[in-house]
C-alpha cells in the first residue's frame, strides 16, 4: 500500500509470523523449563492490554523514559543531524511524536513491527498531524533478517521501551551486532533500557493491584488457541512475576493450577503440566550503567550520550558505529 506521503514495505514473507508462532511453541512448550518468546503478547488485545499498563501508577518506565525525551530530544537531534528516524517496535509510536518535534523538517520516518495494522494506524495519524513528514512502515521482525529501506541520512535507528531488556544476553549481543552492520559510521542508535532497583519497586510494576498486567500475561493462551487451537484455560493458569536477583531481570511465567495437558491441534501434539509448572512468558533485563556500556562496546557501538531521569530509575543511551 502507498501514497505521495505513505509507503508499507512487508518484509515478512506470507505466513511467516503463524508459522514462527507454531515453531516457537513446539520448542518452548518442550523445553525444561518451558518457555515463550514475549513478541507473541501484542495482538491487538494484548496491545490494548499494554497500553493500559504504561498508564498505571505502579508501572513506571514509560513515564520515566516520556521525561527523558520530554528534556532531551533537543539534544538528541543535535547531537544525530538525522534526517531519517527509524524505530524498531514502534507500536503505536507515542513517544516518537517527541523525536519528531526535534527533529528537522522534511524527516522520513521508518517504523519497523510486525504489526501491520499497528502501522498503517500509527503512520497515517502521524501524517495528518505533520503535513511535512514522510512514512516508509516496514512490517518485519526487529531480529529476523531486518533489512532498512533506501533513506537519506544521517539515520537515528530508536529502540525504546527498554525492549531490548526482553532478549536473552547472546540475543541482545547479536542483536547490536547485526543492528551495527546496517548502518553507516553517522548513523546512530538511541537505546533505552530500565535501571536495576529496588525489587519491590520492579515486582509491582509487573504485578499491578488491578490486575492488568495478569490479563496481559494470561492472553498469550488466548492468542494461542486462536491461532494454533490450543485448549488452553486462562483459568487454570496464574500469573507469576518475580525478581531473578543473579541475572538481574523480572520474569513473568504463567503457572499451572493443576496437573493438565494443552492440545494444539495445529501441532499434531499435546503437552503436560505438573501442578505448580511454569511457563516463562517474559524475561525483562534491568541494567548498570557499565554493563550498558559494555554490551555496546561489544555490539561495535560507541556511547557517546546518556540520560536519566530524577529518579534515576530508566536510561536512554546514544552511541554510534565503531569504526
Amino acid at each position: 500500500m502507498s501514497s505521495s506521503r505513505f509507503i508499507l514495505t512487508r518484509a515478512l514473507p506470507q505466513g511467516a509470523t503463524a508459522a514462527a508462532l507454531a515453531s516457537d511453541v513446539a520448542d518452548g512448550f518442550a523445553a525444561v523449563p518451558k518457555a515463550l518468546p514475549p513478541r507473541w503478547f501484542y495482538d491487538a488485545r494484548g496491545s490494548e492490554l499494554f497500553e493500559e499498563i504504561t498508564t498505571l501508577p505502579e508501572y513506571y518506565p514509560t513515564r520515566a523514559e516520556h521525561r527523558i525525551l520530554t528534556r532531551h530530544a533537543g539534544d538528541i537531534a543535535r547531537l544525530t543531524g538525522a534526517r531519517t528516524l527509524v524505530e524498531l517496535g514502534s507500536g503505536s509510536s507515542l513517544k516518537t511524536r517527541l523525536l519528531l518535534d526535534a527533529l528537522p523538517g522534511g524527516l522520513l520516518y521508518v517504523p519497523v513491527d510486525v504489526s501491520e495494522s499497528a502501522l498503517e494506524a500509527a503512520g497515517h495519524a502521524l501524517l495528518t498531524e505533520r503535513p511535512g513528514l514522510r512514512v516508509h512502515a516496514v512490517v518485519a521482525d526487529f531480529q529476523t533478517r531486518l533489512r532498512l529501506p533506501a533513506c537519506p541520512g544521517p539515520r537515528l535507528v530508536a529502540f525504546l521501551g527498554g525492549t531490548i531488556g526482553n532478549l536473552l544476553p547472546p540475543e541482545r549481543a547479536a542483536f547490536l551486532a547485526a543492528l551495527r552492520g546496517l548502518l553507516d559510521p553517522d548513523d546512530a542508535l538511541l537505546l533505552g533500557t530500565d535501571l536495576v532497583k529496588d525489587p519491590r519497586v520492579l515486582v509491582a510494576a509487573y504485578d499491578d493491584a488491578r490486575g492488568v498486567t495478569a490479563r496481559f500475561n494470561k492472553n498469550l493462551l488466548r492468542v494461542l488457541a486462536r491461532e494454533l487451537g490450543a485448549d488452553c484455560d486462562p483459568d487454570d493458569f496464574d500469573h507469576v512475576a518475580l525478581w531473578d536477583a543473579e541475572h538481574e531481570w523480572i520474569e513473568m511465567r504463567l503457572r499451572a493450577r493443576s496437573a493438565l495437558s494443552v492440545k494444539v491441534p495445529a501441532l499434531n501434539a499435546g503437552f503436560d503440566f505438573r501442578p505448580g509448572e511454569e511457563l516463562r512468558t517474559e524475561i525483562s533485563a534491568k541494567f548498570r550503567p557499565e554493563g550498558v556500556r559494555d554490551e555496546l562496546t561489544a555490539g561495535g557501538w560507541r556511547q557517546a550520550g546518556w540520560w536519566t531521569d530524577p529518579e534515576g530509575r530508566f536510561a536512554l543511551s546514544l552511541a554510534f558505529p565503531r569504526a
